[in-house]
């Protein structure tokens, strides 16, 4: 097969989460297991970071990732979902797997893979492992796909584990209360091995005391151990000093990551930072600064707090959940001037209960609804009907670019346009905005 035949046989072959929604999510490890029992094993060979939360878990992994690519070790990361090409979900130092091993894995593994039948997670879990052996990193970061405890990726025995936050999210699968949620999240705590909680609640600290507990494994909670404060936004950057509380060290810090939620993620790289330190990773201040300074540039992250334009400012943020939104109109209310006015490009897949969002929602700005071209998207028309019962200003684009132009014709110059709310609408804004 082709690249392109391997692509549209993974994502038209195997059970697809973001094309099916909860049909594709396995509720044990049992495929992930024999499959990289077929390939001998990889995620055996190569130390891993282990990084699951509801919010900031991507944000978290580039972070991290940049540090130690920039200190001068083999970093590998894995995420998902991707934006524009599916190999971002698989890379190292910031360099994405070559389309020839994609298509040899796929080859090579499709006999055992058509007894198995396993998800397109599943497979591409296996795949990433196994190019991360091969390529002998020094360290791989492993972000879950959804939850912990049964995601595809909790087959590893990581050096670290790091939960971000706790939030209302894909509660079909994960639970209908934080409680729930947290233990769903803590499931990828492992015996003695050292666990960061970003955030925690307080539905949620004992969830995570207790699992650590019954693993002996030693608890850090970023949001004590590290404080943050004079915060100071551009559209470039964003600037802050943080205090390690134990040690009373407060340091400087630039990010190129500059919406106003990254600094809870900064507390918590910090900590897993001084913890891998910790285990004999030499990480020197200046690489540490350079790194937060240009994750987009070593990572090629996108996607969060993007200004991919000004006069007016055009911002993508994948922000897709009450959590997130809100966080988005947290910092709209900060660098938002007093004269401008706000165009909020929109769409969601039909699995998210938008109603809470929508009650979050300014009266005042306009609304151009969209959605992305895949089988989960929330129709446009029926965001829009939904949005009238809130008494939104709103009309509705069946395309993403479509409806940004239409805000664009609208806005003034110092108006902003914000542009978010599903992971695969972002994907489908046009590759040259980027």
């Amino acid at each position: 097969m082709t690249y392109q035949q391997t692509i549209d046989y993974l994502y038209t072959q195997l059970p697809m989460y973001s094309r099916i929604g909860a049909a594709a999510y396995k509720e044990d490890l049992h495929n992930t297991i024999a499959l990289c029992n077929a390939i001998d094993n990889p995620q055996t060979t190569f130390k891993s970071i282990h990084i699951a939360g509801t919010n900031g878990k991507g944000s978290t992994s580039h972070m991290l990732a940049a540090i130690l690519q920039q200190a001068g070790y083999k970093t590998a990361l894995y995420t998902s979902p991707h934006l524009k090409d599916f190999r971002e979900r698989i890379k190292i130092n910031g360099h994405m797997i070559p389309e020839a091993f994609v298509v040899d894995f796929v080859a090579g593994i499709k006999d055992i893979s058509e007894q198995i039948k396993p998800s397109f997670f599943e497979l591409t879990v296996a795949m990433a492992f196994d190019y991360f052996a091969k390529e002998k990193v020094d360290v791989a970061i492993i972000e879950t796909g959804l939850g912990g405890r049964l995601d595809s990726t909790n087959i590893i025995t990581p050096i670290l584990s790091i939960i971000t936050n706790i939030g209302y999210d894909h509660m079909d699968l994960l639970g209908d209360t934080l409680e729930k949620i947290a233990a769903e999240k803590a499931g990828i705590i492992k015996p003695q091995v050292p666990v960061v909680i970003g955030e925690y609640l307080p539905e949620t600290k004992n969830i995570f005391i207790d699992k650590a507990a019954e693993c002996n494994a030693t608890i850090h909670f970023a949001q004590d151990e590290y404080q943050v404060h004079h915060v100071d936004y551009s559209l470039q950057l964003l600037s802050c000093d943080v205090t390690n509380t134990e040690h009373h060290i407060t340091e400087s810090f630039e990010l190129d990551l500059n919406g106003l939620y990254q600094t809870k993620n900064l507390r918590t790289v910090l900590c897993a930072e001084g913890i891998l330190m910790q285990q004999g990773f030499n990480i020197e201040n200046d690489d540490e600064k350079t790194a937060l300074k240009n994750v987009n540039k070593l990572t090629e992250l996108h996607g969060r707090w993007d200004v991919i334009s000004e006069n007016p400012t055009i911002i993508l943020d994948v922000a897709h959940n009450v959590d997130g939104i809100n966080q988005i109109l947290h910092q709209l209310a900060v660098v938002r001037a007093s004269s401008s006015e706000l165009h909020f490009v929109m769409g969601f897949v039909k699995d998210k209960d938008v109603s809470k969002i929508l009650t979050m929602l300014p009266k005042e700005a306009s609304y151009y609804f969209s959605n992305a071209h895949i089988d989960r998207a929330m129709p446009h028309h029926e965001l829009l009907e939904k949005a009238a019962a809130y008494e939104l200003n709103a009309q509705s684009f069946d395309d993403v670019n479509t409806a940004i132009n239409a805000a664009k014709q609208l806005a003034a110059p110092d108006d902003i346009i914000m542009v978010c709310g599903s992971v695969f609408l972002i994907a489908e804004v046009s590759k040259g905005l980027f």
